[in-house]
């Protein structure tokens, strides 16, 4: 069971290291609260959205998060929602299971074909650029939007298309996949407005956090049949939409874009190594730094 906040609190006081997860909420407020011996958190994930940084800076407790090992996992899945949700996969297991299926015709359960789409990702980082190569491999056609350009013999090998415009990408391009840390600047980044920016036919794929989606805007447009459809892992408020819970051409997933036996070792040994590094007296390897292309992924040094 988690800790309660209070509990959290008391063991901060009393430790030098602190190991958090997503469900540890640290804010000024606990960092206050925690007192002076508190000198590291060391977070199991990559997202330091629960973790007010400039404030655990500022009281001298460095902030580490696990960067690196979940790339490939949260890609995978990226990558099977960009697949189930134009083929219509889940729609199709649910025929079955409700003995809907009469055999084959002609017009049965008819989905959109994936390749030679265009693909934008929003959030070219480590984990969009394992979602463009496995895309290449689908004969999508990629497109990024980020702050600025990313190297020039990355993007020449994956074939991709630069936008400055997140907006005019937007309307270009058929899915979409949401890859940017949440942060101030990208709460509700694909917004109610942008994301009337795109066509009818297109499809939103989101496994970085919920909360740069405008999720009651996304349900509304997906039901009246303004968006084709979505693919979920990631939530506004926790639990999805009841909108969403209700769609037929939505696919929902458990927070599990990462959930791999593999990548969950990982990130312990990042942990580990985090603490190791920082117990020895030298700057762990994952320390997060506050103000470096924020909108595109958590930099660490």
């Amino acid at each position: 069971m988690p800790m309660s906040r209070a509990a959290l609190i008391n063991a901060a006081q009393d430790c030098d290291v602190l190991a958090a997860t997503l469900g540890d909420q640290l804010d000024a407020e606990f960092f206050e609260a925690a007192g002076s011996r508190l000198k590291l958190v060391a977070n199991f994930g990559a997202g330091v959205d629960h973790i007010d940084v400039a404030a655990a800076n500022a009281r001298g407790v460095t902030v580490t998060n696990t960067p690196s090992v979940l790339a490939e996992d949260a890609a995978d899945m990226a990558m099977a929602l960009i697949l189930a949700v134009p083929r219509r996969l889940v729609e199709g297991v649910r025929a079955l299971e409700n003995g809907d299926f009469e055999g084959w015709s002609p017009t049965w359960m008819l989905g959109r074909r994936v390749r030679g789409k265009k693909l934008g990702i929003i959030g070219l980082g480590r984990v969009g650029e394992a979602i463009a190569r496995r895309a290449q491999a689908f004969g999508l056609a990629v497109h990024y939007h980020n702050r600025k350009p990313i190297n020039p013999h990355v993007e020449e090998g994956l074939a991709a298309t630069y936008w400055d415009s997140l907006d005019q990408m937007l309307a270009h391009v058929d899915i979409v996949s949401v890859n940017c840390p949440h942060t101030p600047a990208t709460f509700h980044l694909l917004s109610r407005r942008r994301l009337e920016l795109l066509q009818p036919h297109a499809y939103v794929v989101n496994v970085s956090r919920g909360e740069i989606v405008d999720e009651a805007a996304l349900a509304e447009l997906v039901e009246t049949g303004r968006i084709a459809g979505a693919g979920l892992d990631v939530y506004e408020r926790g639990a999805p939409n009841e909108k969403l819970l209700n769609a037929p051409n939505v696919v929902l997933l458990p927070h599990m874009a990462s959930a791999t036996v593999e990548s969950r070792i990982e990130m312990g040994e990042r942990v580990i190594i985090n603490i190791k590094m920082f117990a020895d007296g030298h700057k762990p390897p994952d320390r997060v730094i506050l103000g470096l292309d924020a909108d595109i992924e958590p930099k660490t040094a």
